[in-house]
């Protein structure tokens, strides 16, 4: 089995429920619910493809405090192999503020790793020797590892997010990755952006649309539409992480790249029935079972 690297993206948040008629504007809230929880995009997706039975490690910055440790227990008693390394200014933090039945969401971010942060490089060099796929986090500090990932034989998957097209920041991901994943929240011409990064060279660009399925588009100029399925949401949070986990396992265990995006909306809407970044019955025998319930 092929060995997949996930880069960056560790935090521990805590998720604010505010109901379904708060606004911000007001001068005080009631939380509806509340709970803390590790989070972000690189735990998220190794959650995911754990469950699944990909072999992974997961590289993160955490701090040395309370919350760091939270989340080295959390992760390592889920079975990753988290590697990390410290900041010094602690552990990443987020405040999620959800709102309209939790399917809408703001994202606080308290404190996250600078770009300028001490890292173990060689120790960095050595983990993308040896592995097969690279998932890359755009976090400022993962940047640096682009020189080292360019050198090496490993497929590099990119998840851009919430992709801005006047923004240039993501162009450096952009331009090392193979497979890009992106969402059309900040842009309405993502048909026209994924038909030019393919003509770029990338071999995939899947587009998620949120509860309005997702796009992709392949090197052979294959357009797939795919629609999202009615599961109950409780919790939006790691649905595009688990989306990208849903399509990564199709790719490792051969499925086309349909197949693969029904995948990914499974492992997505079973993500959205939990509260935590990843459904705690998400596995690859509950996946091949909601496949043949929803496409055989």
């Amino acid at each position: 089995m092929k060995k997949v690297l996930v880069f960056g993206g560790v935090s521990y948040n805590t998720m604010v429920e505010l109901g379904e008629t708060v606004t911000l504007n007001q001068s005080s809230l009631s939380a509806a619910d509340y709970h803390e929880t590790v989070g972000s995009t690189g735990a998220g997706k190794a959650l995911a493809l754990n469950r699944l039975g990909i072999d992974l490690t997961l590289h993160g910055v955490i701090g040395d405090d309370r919350y760091g440790r939270i989340v080295e227990d959390y992760l390592i008693e889920e079975g990753i192999d988290f590697i990390y390394d410290i900041d010094p200014e602690g552990t990443e933090r987020h405040v999620n503020l959800m709102t309209n039945q939790n399917t809408e969401r703001t994202s606080i971010f308290l404190h996250t790793p600078p770009y300028d942060i001490k890292l173990d490089e060689a120790r960095i060099e050595e983990m993308i020797k040896n592995s097969d796929i690279i998932l890359l986090n755009i976090a400022p500090y993962c940047k640096r590892f682009i020189s080292l990932i360019e050198k090496c034989e490993a497929e590099i998957w990119c998840d851009l997010h919430s992709y801005d097209d006047q923004d240039d920041y993501c162009e450096p991901f952009i331009k090392c990755a193979d497979k890009l994943i992106f969402s059309s929240e900040k842009v309405d011409n993502y048909r026209e952006i994924m038909k030019s990064w393919i003509e770029e060279g990338k071999e995939l660009v899947a587009c998620t649309h949120g509860a309005a399925g997702s796009t992709l588009l392949s090197a052979k100029g294959e357009w797939i539409e795919e629609s999202s399925l009615d599961y109950e949401v409780v919790d939006t949070n790691g649905a595009g992480d688990n989306f990208t986990a849903g399509l990564l396992y199709g790719y490792l265990n051969n499925f086309s790249w349909a197949e693969g995006a029904k995948l990914g909306t499974i492992a997505a809407g079973l993500a959205v029935t939990s509260k935590e970044l990843t459904a705690g019955e998400l596995s690859p025998t509950r996946l091949k079972e909601e496949y043949n319930k929803y496409y055989k």
